[in-house]
């Protein structure tokens, strides 16, 4: 685990060892006014000087003169969609000759992705789909299939947002577990650590330089600034019982009186994973395919059963997502569905803040 150090002119050669090593790179570029992940080929790509600026409903990106590639949070992607795919086909039905069905597998592909400039909220989000999709009673293959061809590469955060909350859920700013290489970035260059035996043959490959300790202090330094800068927080890690004690509490309506039951935050959420599934037949009837897409707990399709709508005004499907993601998790995976990365803040068009909300109804004291 011992860190080598890059220097920032010498960074294009760990995108070119990736490449020579078979993977398609994927990194932060801009697009759009905003950092998401996109193919990466050479270092100019990168979002070089730029910073995000968030707050409740509000997402802009600003740029200065540092020298600097990840100066910013967190774009509207996790890892989520690079390996639970928003859409995709699960099975093909074809109509024979003499009328019979025929039903074949849709096998997902086989690429190598190697990610540069993942969160430590988003390793810890990753953690849970880990868990959800591939340590159940059956794993789902088509997690599994992109989850064995991924190479991560962390980057530890030392700018955070005004809505990132990662440092009191435990899930970050620094990346600790779950990654193959883990950088530091200072204005020369890079600390690089490596996690695991595929990172360290790597970092073997990069002529890593030897890290001094100031370069190590100043890493540090850094990141524990970041958790100092964030200011919201949720009032325990464990919420399980004070929400189900509160299920009638009067903030919920207050809730959905605002709530546009868009689903916006459960699309950027890097954690959930309802989807809904549906048959899309070809025109000419002689073949269909089995598409598995993501959902919602907003959408009124999502409790629907027999003829009747569950969860059928928003304040309940409000309630529905916080007591899971927020208590019932720890029934299901053993702590809280939330990594306190803010997404769901920023990218509310009506600015609804978790943190806000929760301390509401279950008050800011220590629950467990």
């Amino acid at each position: 685990m011992e860190a080598g150090f890059l220097p920032r002119t010498g960074f294009q050669t760990l995108l070119d060892a990736l490449q020579q090593s078979g993977y398609h790179c994927i990194g932060p570029r801009v697009h759009d006014g905003t950092i998401i992940y996109s193919a990466l080929t050479r270092v100019e790509e990168l979002p070089r000087g730029v910073h995000d600026r968030q707050a409740p409903g509000r997402y802009r990106l600003e740029n200065d003169a540092s020298l600097r590639f990840f100066n910013w949070a967190n774009g509207p992607q996790a890892l989520k969609p690079l390996l639970f795919a928003p859409v995709e086909p699960l099975w093909r039905s074809e109509r024979a000759g003499d009328g019979a069905l025929r039903f074949a597998a849709i096998e997902p592909p086989a690429e190598r992705l190697a990610v540069i400039g993942v969160r430590a909220c988003d390793l810890a989000a990753l953690r849970l789909q880990d868990q959800h999709f591939l340590e159940g009673h059956c794993a789902d293959p088509y997690y599994a299939a992109r989850r064995a061809n991924i190479l991560l590469i962390a980057v530890h955060c030392t700018h955070p947002a005004d809505t990132c909350f990662c440092a009191s859920t435990g899930d970050g700013p620094r990346a600790t577990h779950g990654f193959d290489l883990a950088l530091s970035e200072l204005d020369d260059g890079f600390l690089v650590q490596s996690g695991s035996d595929a990172g360290r043959a790597l970092a073997a490959r990069l002529a890593l330089m030897p890290a001094t300790a100031t370069q190590h202090q100043v890493a540090d330094r850094e990141i524990e600034a970041s958790a100092r800068q964030q200011t919201r927080r949720l009032p325990s890690r464990n919420l399980h019982d004070v929400l189900f004690a509160n299920l009638d509490h009067p903030h919920w309506e207050s809730v959905a009186e605002r709530c546009l039951s868009c689903g916006n935050c459960t699309a950027v959420c890097p954690t959930c994973f309802c989807h809904s599934e549906s048959d899309e037949a070809a025109l000419d009837g002689g073949h269909s395919q089995h598409l598995r897409q993501w959902d919602s707990c907003f959408t009124p399709n999502h409790s629907y059963i027999h003829g009747i709508t569950i969860r059928a005004d928003t304040r309940m499907r409000y309630r529905q997502w916080l007591t899971h993601k927020l208590g019932s998790w720890h029934d299901q995976y053993g702590r809280s569905g939330c990594v306190g990365c803010g997404r769901c803040i920023s990218w509310c068009p009506v600015g609804i803040d978790i943190t806000e909300e929760t301390t509401a109804i279950c008050g800011g004291g220590t629950h467990g």
